[in-house]
């Protein structure tokens, strides 16, 4: 597993909103994805609705949010 931090924005309304998050995943394809669910769930947000302008790799020391951090530390024990 890897650690990605994505931004981007989406449709609120009638205003783009910005975001930032932290997801883990195999690969860019798959946080994309997981961003695209979480966002389009939570917000009720179309795909079409969702730009995402930057997914970057960090390392696990780089992880601000707390669950996010813990996924990747259980998913590091499942692994090995």
């Amino acid at each position: 597993m890897k650690a990605y931090r994505i931004s981007g924005e989406f449709m609120m309304g009638d205003a783009w909103q910005t975001f930032t998050k932290e997801v883990v995943g195999e690969s860019e394809k798959d946080v994309r994805e997981i961003m695209y669910s979480r966002l389009g769930s939570k917000h009720r947000v179309k795909r079409a609705k969702i730009r995402i302008s930057e997914v970057a790799e960090i390392s696990p020391a780089e992880l601000t949010d707390p669950i996010t951090r813990s996924v990747f530390e259980e998913a590091e024990k499942k692994k090995g």
